[in-house]
């Protein structure tokens, strides 16, 4: 084999190529190429992966980048006539110096020369040359587009200049698509090879792996342009040859030419380019006088901390166990690494800046308790360090740590600061083509119709890859059958689900490196203009290099509010650390699943979960979170739990000798650390050993779990358990290891649940006050939160400008005030503006108002929004009437800050320059100042839209729409129309609204018969009376409408009648006066049938008119307790 491929393109060339790195090189490794380049658009972005899978698959990797040049200077912000604003230049990186320089060039072009595109210039080639060969490029490299406009001695000295700035390492790329312009333009590249003696080869421009691919790849590019097949605009590729051609193909298109063929294996022998991936690239810490190494400063802040933590003498276990991990941190080399994360934690609580107990497995680290990055002491709660870190296998710890979310970006900034700025970044990340997303992508560029697109997406449930949807979706599979179009888009849209769509910023990653940045990692600028990383977190890992989670956790900063709203209205300062573990208050709120707002156990199902287990402790908080996960539950093994702990299930333990380890969790391993213990417990494995096991378990390699049985059967056989025995121990555990959670992490983010519970039961308001202020900016969270404080007993008050502070602010027992920052289009600016204003002392009117704000802070649009809301309503002028005085009052505003810059009085009093209010002081309608609430809180504050027809709704029997998940059968519900999607069908078109009334939000399917009868009515807005029932379609259950009626309009809308059906065993005299009492409690309109039932036959009796009742809840609910097996139903 004696060609390779030079000018290759990834899907890290974003949206202009579908080649998969594993692809690539499967590919050269079937063609028997014995080497094989990357040179994607403008990035290196997928230079480590392709390195590492083409030194396995044993073929040579040759890093390089299509680079953009500037015709210019790279910094130039515009183009002379008829000069393009970039030409294309490929750059391999011959050995270790070039890669450097290459990784100069591409971080350049991002940081300095982007102009559309990342552009590097003349100036940066000459000063980073060195190991770098270049390839003259496509069509748009200088060279030959120079060539295609007739500027033939253009294009010599173009490619004169570049073989001076790259001798011997500059070559005229030949490329030959089909086009008779490429052979004009290859015949005028030789020419100028042969004037200059420069050396000439082929490529083939890679874009896509095989010919039948060309068709999703021209998708590809007008996804990326936005444009459609066969409009005028639509982009192409001229000519063919752009998949990766075999040898014989090359030979075949330059047949004339086999010298070009052969200069590409020479340039392949050039490279001798050799990354390491054994070493760590650690930043120095900087360590202070009296300490010769960063080992030795450890070793003193440890000792140190420990004494702080546990007192002197230090107890045994401590001293054990802490010289254990130094010697391990010593030997693999990483306290610097700990002395680095130990200073941005001591930085940020020295600031006040709240930081979390622990995350992860970093909290089983005594070195890290000891030094206060984690608040969990391993010893009191059973954490393994070999868990976080083993001394077995070499590899960088992971200490991520969580900070308050107002503080996380100052930390940051001070790593940036101790570290350098060039030597500090973000981590970027890459966002996939889903499968729901590149159906309506590929559609919008195939010309199908938008509704059709929709239709077919909305079809895919979430996450669900294509194949596999059309494999279990009968409709999908139906349309890919018979609907040639559909056809079309499924196979193109499967070449391309799961490409690389755009790049992004990692949510918490930082790299920090001990030399400026650009020497080891590409930075990438994003469309925003902030630069990340082109590796993402794994390439960054396998470099050696140290990555750090900054994670912002919202409940740190809830828990920071709360703690400072306490000291302040309740003169208790609370110190998290010391908050009783046994708080029955505490346990009660949790036991009784009064969870909402609490960290980690608001949730629904976890909830249910709650009431099910009743905890009593704080262990079996800690047993909670890692049991509340798919694996566990699916499993039976969360079930087993509850079962064992209320004792209705026998406590049994796979083996005697392992009682001790497994008590606490009823016998069950639900922690990976008891996997661990138990395999050092059996088989005499080293806990090393066992965090090896615990990892071949979870990843479930055969290979890997044929030697880990072997070893573990033997161990246990040399401490005496048969051979059978342990090979059932051995299953006992895989199978347990598959759901095992990392307990470390548990426990340290039990204590956050905790302590958030702990406000909750004994601080209401100012926890409920924290709570809203910390989720302002979702007004979906605010309304919910909202709901809980009334379900609390704690009132939330409208806005008021004189009490309300920037955020939520308790105001009483009880009593918490709207803030006004959460006030929607009223920025924080403008609200410490008026706060500020307001230190002078209470307004004491719209117009005082106005003449102490700044006007250039507090504008029209604020002050408008400020009177919707109900901000100036303690003054006692209507809204409508404020809001007819906004001209006057900002004039009032301007005037009265032009005396305060001047120090000028006007020649008038206050009293002349203050407009009178209007004689008028007529209000807008209670339903227009409910709208105002809405639109500007995000929920109805001071009322609801169905207030006014409560009593129609509770004669017609309506269910509030937080209790219709327990509703049965067809029954009516009403609600205003928060959201409508109206999407078309084969008969017409539906429509899917979310219907929402004081108490909660629901989904509605309307569909296309009831819809198509009256539309208007399913608006958003629109108040409805709806009988519906529950069905279900693809495992989803939702509410569908079978009727509807505009509220209002019909207030006889009464159900036909009531059905109360009683089994016939309980049919006796006693029950049935009871019945006959509950239905005379409630009188009304509606008849009452009787249904008896067995298990043969059914008999209907229609009870008397003196026993019609009125359609009330209470009323069904009441007879529902009356036996086992009664129900009643309206219908």
């Amino acid at each position: 084999m004696a060609f390779v491929h030079l000018h290759v393109h990834s899907e890290y060339s974003l949206l202009d190529a579908t080649c998969r790195i594993p692809e690539l090189v499967a590919r050269a490794v079937e063609l028997g190429m014995p080497a094989l380049a990357l040179t994607d658009h403008g990035v290196l972005s997928g230079a480590i992966k392709f390195y590492r899978a083409a030194k396995e698959a044993g073929i040579k990797p040759i890093l390089g980048c299509e680079l953009y040049m500037s015709p210019r200077s790279r910094r130039a912000r515009e183009s002379q006539k008829g000069e393009p604003n970039y030409y294309h230049l490929v750059a391999l990186a011959q050995e270790e110096r070039g890669w450097r320089n290459l990784l100069t060039l591409v971080n350049r072009a991002h940081t300095e020369g982007f102009y559309y595109k990342p552009r590097v210039d003349l100036e940066l080639l000459e000063k980073h040359s060195q190991g770098i060969i270049v390839l003259s490029a496509c069509e748009s490299g200088e060279v030959q587009k120079l060539l295609l406009r007739g500027k033939r001695e253009e294009a010599k000295r173009a490619a004169g200049r570049l073989a001076e700035i790259f001798p011997g390492r500059f070559y005229l790329e030949l490329q030959d698509h089909g086009l008779t312009r490429n052979r004009r333009t290859v015949q005028a590249q030789l020419k100028i090879a042969r004037e200059l003696s420069l050396p000439y080869l082929v490529t083939s421009d890679v874009h896509y792996l095989a010919p039948e691919d060309r068709e999703a790849h021209q998708v590809l590019i007008n996804i990326q342009g936005g444009k459609r097949l066969g409009g005028a605009d639509a982009r192409a590729f001229d000519g063919d040859g752009y998949h990766f051609l075999t040898e014989q193909e090359m030979r075949q298109r330059f047949r004339e030419l086999p010298e070009a063929v052969d200069r590409t294996l020479e340039v392949a022998e050039r490279i001798e380019l050799e990354l390491s991936f054994d070493e760590y690239l650690l930043p120095g810490f900087p360590v202070p006088d009296g300490f010769s190494s960063p080992q030795a400063f450890l070793e003193h802040l440890a000792w140190e901390g420990a004494k702080a933590r546990y007192g002197e003498p230090l107890p045994e276990e401590v001293r054990k166990r802490l010289t254990y991990e130094l010697s391990v941190i010593g030997r693999m080399g990483f306290a610097s690494y700990f002395l680095i994360v130990q200073d941005f934690v001591r930085y940020a609580q020295e600031r006040g800046i709240p930081v979390g107990p622990g995350r992860g497995s970093a909290a089983g680290s005594l070195v890290a308790y000891v030094l206060g990055i984690t608040q969990v002491d391993p010893l009191k709660w059973g954490l393994l360090f070999e868990r976080f870190l083993n001394p077995d296998r070499i590899s960088l710890p992971d200490i991520d740590i969580d900070f308050c979310i107002r503080g996380r970006d100052q930390v940051i900034q001070y790593a940036a600061q101790r570290y350098g700025q060039d030597h500090l970044a973000q981590i970027g990340t890459f966002d996939r083509m889903a499968s729901r997303s590149v159906v309506r992508d590929v559609a919008r560029v195939l010309g199908l119709p938008y509704e059709k697109a929709d239709r077919i997406a909305k079809r895919i449930p979430f996450g669900m890859p294509l194949q596999q949807a059309l494999e279990k979706i009968p409709d999908l599979a139906a349309l890919e059958r018979e609907d040639e179009e559909a056809k079309k888009l499924f196979t193109i849209a499967k070449k391309l689900e799961g490409l690389l769509r755009n790049a992004s910023t990692h949510a918490a990653g930082v790299v920090i490196s001990p030399q400026p940045l650009e020497c080891y990692v590409p930075l990438l600028r994003l469309p925003d203009g902030q630069f990340v990383t082109q590796f993402d977190m794994h390439d960054l890992e396998a470099l050696g290099l140290l990555k750090m989670d900054f994670l912002g956790l919202r409940n740190l900063t809830l828990l920071d509010d709360v703690c400072r709203l306490v000291a302040e209205r309740v003169g208790v300062r609370v110190d998290l650390a010391q908050i009783p573990l046994d708080d029955e208050a505490t346990f009660q709120l949790i036991r009784e699943g009064k969870t909402s707002g609490v960290f980690q156990l608001e949730s629904a199902g976890m909830r249910a979960l709650i009431r099910r287990l009743e905890p009593s402790e704080f262990r079996e908080l800690i047993a909670i979170l890692a049991l509340y996960r798919p694996g566990p539950l699916e499993s039976g093994m969360a079930e087993d739990y509850i079962e064992r702990k209320h004792g209705r299930q026998p406590i049994v333990y796979p083996h005697p000798a392992l009682e001790d380890i497994l008590a606490e969790t009823y016998g069950l391993p639900i922690y990976q650390d008891q996997v661990m213990l138990m395999a050092q417990r059996l088989a005499g494995f080293t806990l090393a050993e066992a965090d090896l096991l615990r990892k071949a378990m979870g990843k479930k390699k055969p290979e890997v779990m044929a030697e880990m049985r072997s070893r573990f059967v033997s161990g246990c056989v040399k401490q005496g358990i048969p051979e059978g025995e342990a090979q059932a121990i051995f299953e006992d555990i895989a199978k347990f290891a598959r759901y095992g959670f990392n307990k470390a992490h548990a426990t340290a983010y039990a204590f956050i649940s905790y302590w958030t519970a702990y406000f909750k039961a004994h601080y209401p308001t100012e926890f409920m006050a924290a709570l809203l202020s910390s989720v302002r900016d979702n007004s979906d969270k605010v309304a919910a939160y909202i709901g809980e404080c009334r379900e609390m007993g704690i009132q939330v008050l409208p806005p008021d400008i004189n009490e309300s502070d920037v955020e939520f602010t308790p105001v009483g027992e009880g009593t918490i005030r709207f803030g006004l920052a959460a006030i929607k289009h009223v920025g924080r600016a403008a609200v410490e503006a008026v706060l500020e204003a307001r230190q002078a002392g209470p307004f004491t009117g719209f117009f005082d108002f106005c003449q102490r704000i700044a006007p250039e802070l507090v504008n029209r649009e604020t002050v408008e929004c400020l009177i919707k809301a109900g901000a100036f309503d303690r003054f006692g002028t209507s809204r409508k009437a404020l809001l007819s005085l906004v001209d006057e009052g900002l004039r009032l505003a301007q005037l009265a800050r032009r005396e305060r810059l001047t120090g000028q009085q006007s020649f008038f009093g206050v009293e002349e320059l203050v407009p009178r209010l209007p004689v008028d002081q007529g209000e807008f309608p209670a339903r227009e100042l409910l709208r105002f609430e809405r639109e500007l809180l995000g929920l109805y504050l001071s009322g609801h839209p169905l207030d006014e027809f409560q009593e129609q709704l509770e004669a017609a029997g309506v269910i509030p729409l937080a209790k219709v998940h327990a509703a049965r059968g067809t029954f009516r519900v009403a609600g205003r129309v928060k959201a409508a999607k109206v999407i078309p069908t084969n008969h017409g078109r539906m429509a899917f609204i979310t219907l929402e009334d004081k108490t909660g939000e629901v989904e509605v399917v309307v569909r296309d018969r009831l819809y198509g009868a009256s539309p208007g009515w399913f608006s958003e807005e629109a108040l409805l009376v709806l009988v519906v029932r529950w069905s279900e379609r693809n495992g989803a259950r939702r509410l569908q409408a079978e009727e509807a009626k505009p509220l209002g309009e019909e207030p006889d809308a009464l159900p036909e009648a009531l059905v109360v059906e009683l089994p016939a065993e309980l049919v006796e005299p006693e029950l049935l006066a009871r019945l006959a009492d509950s239905l005379a409690d409630h009188p009304g309109p509606v008849p009452v049938r009787v249904r008896v039932w067995d298990r043969e036959k059914a008999v209907t009796v229609a009870a008397g008119h003196r026993y019609s009742v009125k359609p009330v809840p209470e009323l069904t609910r009441t007879l529902e307790t009356l036996g086992p097996g009664i129900r009643a139903e309206w219908r």
